[in-house]
Formats: structure tokens, sequence, C-alpha cells
């Protein structure tokens, strides 16, 4: 056995396991006082990257929670508002019935017209006021559009028997933004497809023949594509192959900056689009019929023609406003789950995060009564290696 003055070895060692208790008391202090395991990236450098992207996801679907809310709460406006011009257009229609009527006078013909001539006013001042947030809803404002300089569908003219058939107007209010319609016939069957999100939908629409001065509306309906094509004055007959033909290898584009977008979730594209029709009086009613032209004035329904003539026009307005709401109801339906999704996705994913970056309090503790005690019986030992060079005196004595 050795004793020594200068190196106490004993106390060295009592002094390195003390030090390294007290850093694990520090730790587990820190844990115990923030609740996390994880508070620095030495403590855990793959379980603190992981669990940022999980905080990443977490949050952001969060906000995709409150976009989808937010959402919800815009169509509602809208579908409330529309639900007063369904209102308008059913009295509208009760008028144009009353003067098909031979018992009217024209007096009263021109109060019927007069009354007529206010709901349209209404139809529009709805729509006109109907914002949310400062944006208008229903005037077209967030309405996907032709993208003309892309599409080449609507330059087309079909000619037969010294007649012509060409396209009046494209509506795409319906449709997708930022799209590519195809089209191609076999023989008057012409079909309409387009590729979104790496599925491709068709629909197919006859063509029927076409006289002079007629219309047609060539209706992809489920696609939201509205092709309407009129006849010229000329009175030979274009049969509707012919009319499909000129149609075959053409596209309509759609544009991609105005319709509505919903972000529903936490990353890129994972959104809701939807394309907020126009539902003012000029956009209503049947091709080359719309309410505004047919309800200028109040002779809108000055002869039993108009009426009758009106009476068409407005079933199809009710019809467009019926579709449309449609349409709202299932995008709120739509969001309305995703609302439902993202709430499990953020359970899961908080609770993923919780088991890597949260202490177990109960484990925490008790490691901490056994670093206390170890910290004690560390600070007793270091005591007694200090005194225990001491022993040196005795062999010093006289």
């Amino acid at each position: 056995m050795t004793l020594q003055i200068n190196t106490n070895v004993a106390a060295l060692n009592a002094q390195r396991n003390l030090g390294r208790t007290n850093r694990t008391l520090g730790g587990l202090f820190e844990q115990l006082s923030s609740g996390m395991r994880v508070n620095r990236a030495a403590d855990d450098a793959a379980g603190l990257a992981i669990s940022e992207k999980m905080r990443a996801q977490i949050r952001g679907m969060r906000q995709g929670q409150r976009n989808a809310q937010d959402g919800i709460s815009m169509l509602q406006t809208a579908e409330g508002a529309l639900g007063e011009v369904h209102g308008i257009l059913q009295r509208v229609r009760e008028l144009a019935i009353q003067a098909g009527n031979t018992t009217l006078s024209s007096s009263d013909r021109a109060a019927i017209g007069e009354e007529m001539l206010a709901l349209r006013s209404e139809v529009d001042n709805i729509s006109n006021r109907t914002r949310f947030n400062g944006q208008q809803l229903l005037t077209g404002a967030l309405a996907v559009t032709l993208d003309g300089a892309a599409s080449t569908a609507d330059t087309v003219t079909s000619t037969a028997n010294g007649a012509t058939v060409s396209v009046a107007s494209i509506d795409v209010s319906r449709a997708e933004s930022s799209s590519t319609y195809n089209l191609a016939n076999t023989g008057a069957v012409l079909t309409a497809s387009v590729t979104t999100s790496g599925y491709t939908r068709s629909e197919t629409f006859t063509v029927q023949d076409m006289g002079a001065n007629a219309t047609q509306a060539i209706d992809f309906e489920q696609l939201g594509i509205t092709i309407n094509v009129a006849h010229d004055a000329n009175a030979g007959n274009v049969t509707g192959a012919t009319i499909a033909t000129a149609f075959n290898g053409t596209t309509a584009v759609t544009t991609a900056s105005s319709s509505a977008i919903f972000r529903v979730g936490a990353e890129v594209g994972d959104d809701v689009a939807l394309s907020f029709q126009d539902m003012r009086a000029s956009a209503l009613g049947s091709a080359g019929n719309k309410l505004s032209t047919l309800i200028a004035d109040n002779s809108a329904v000055s002869t039993s023609a108009k009426a009758d003539t009106l009476v068409t026009s407005i079933d199809e307005a009710i019809e467009q406003v019926s579709t449309f709401r449609a349409q709202l109801g299932a995008a709120q339906n739509q969001m309305e789950t995703a609302v439902n999704s993202l709430a499990v996705s953020v359970e899961n994913l908080s609770a993923s995060e919780s088991r890597i970056r949260d202490a177990d309090i109960a484990q925490v503790s008790s490691e901490l009564v056994a670093k206390q005690i170890m910290q004690q019986a560390g600070v007793s030992v270091l005591s007694q290696a200090n005194t225990a060079p001491q022993a040196v005196l005795s062999l010093l004595q006289q």
C-alpha cells in the first residue's frame, strides 16, 4: 500500500463520478421542468429531426382545418344568397305563367312587367352585394374562364348545304381550372375528355341536326363545359355528324387564376377548387335569351308569346341556380370531410411526436430519486477521500 499527498486519486475518481451524477441530475431537472425529453439536439439528434418534421405537418394541418372552416363559411354565404335568387326566379316564373292568360289587359301586363323588372334588378343586387371578406361571390369574379389564346374549339365553323354553324360561346364556369378539354367525335357523338390529377374523365353528347337560325347547347354537364353553337339564316340543313366532325381534335383550355382555391391540407396541392359562377340576370337563362334581355323593361310579357319564351328561359335559369347550389353543397360536404380527416391525422401525428419529444414523468421521477441518492453518496465519498491523505501525518509524528 502506498500513501500519497500530492495526487489524491480517490478524490479525483469521486469528483469525476459526482460530476457525472450532477450533469445527469441537471438533465432530469430540465426534463421535469419543461416536460420534454428532447430539449436540444444533443438530447436526441435523430428524434429532434423527425419530430420537427411532424410539428411542421401538424401545424400545417391545423391551419388547413381553419382554412376549410373559412371556406365552408364562404360557401354558406353564397348558398344562402342563392336561396333568395331561387325564390325570385320562382316568383318571376309564376308571373310569366299568369301573363300567358289572355284575360289580362295591356295595363295588367305592364304591371306584371314592372314587378318582373324589379325582381330582375334584385337578382343583380343580390349577386353584387354577396361578398365574403370583400370578395364578390356571384358576379363571376371567382369563375373559371376560357383561355382564348390556347383554345381551338372556340373558332370552329361547320359548313354544309350553303349554311354555316359556328360557335357562339363556350361556357367553362363549372369546369376545372388550368385544364385542357379534348374533343373527338364518332359520327354525331362528340366526346370531351380531361385529365386531372392523373385521372381521365370523359363525357359524350349527341349533336343534333340544325336548320336556319337554330341554336344548340352542346352540354357536357358532368365536366362542366357547354359549347353554344348557332346556325346562320340560310335555309340549308347541317347534320349533327357534320357539326361534331368539325370539333374533332380541337381543345377548350381553362384559365388558372380566377377560381377559388381552398388549401385544406399541409402540403402544396392539398386544395379544393371551385368556380363561383356569375348569377346575375345577364348570365341566367337559355342561350340567346338571357333574363337581362327578356326583362329589359316592363314590356317583358306584353304578349303571350313573350311570356312563353320567358318561361323557357326561367326554367333554364332555375336549373343553372340549382346546379350551382348543388356544387356548393358538394364542396361544403367535401371540406367538412377534410376537416374531420385532418383532425384524425393531427391526433395521430401529435401522439407520434409526443412519444419522441415528451418526457415520461414517472420514469424521470424514478431516475431523479436514484441520482439524488447517488449525489449524496458521491458527496460523502468525496469528503472521505479528501481526508484520507491525512493518515500520512501519523507517520510524521515523533
